[in-house]
């Protein structure tokens, strides 16, 4: 397949899930964006058009920002960072925005006997675990 069909096509993903979700100042977007080697997460008030709080893989408040990529490891400890600055902000609840990016999971077990997530269900169920609730 050709890169600008396979750009048209994610950008359709995108927003097609876009039309679906909006957020507001209770309950602002958590906006989730992978790139090659990072992890960007946003969460967003459409209202105003602002952002409330921001935490990235490239972000000088993460620890060992060196060592993380665009894997499932870093999208742990991005989606605990991202859950911990917006209950630092005071955001308890939000609306999940995916960004086109498939959300799965392996019904089977990985070495450690622990489900294999993807890098955005891995994220999420870090930022569950943190306190978040979406």
């Amino acid at each position: 397949m050709r890169v600008e069909k396979r750009q048209q096509l994610a950008t359709r993903r995108h927003w097609r899930v876009r039309q679906k979700v909006a957020g507001t100042a209770e309950r602002p977007r958590m906006s989730v964006c992978f790139t090659n080697q990072n992890i960007h997460v946003q969460f967003v008030d459409d209202v105003k058009g602002a952002t409330l709080a921001a935490v990235s893989t490239t972000s000088k408040s993460v620890p060992d920002r060196e060592k993380l990529g665009a894997n499932v490891k870093s999208a742990e400890v991005v989606g605990r960072l991202a859950a911990e600055a917006a209950l630092a902000k005071g955001i308890k609840n939000v609306v999940f925005d995916r960004g086109g990016a498939r959300y799965h999971w392996s019904k089977g077990k990985g070495k450690d006997g622990k489900p294999v997530y993807g890098k955005v269900a891995a994220l999420a169920t870090a930022a569950r675990a943190a306190g978040l609730k979406f």
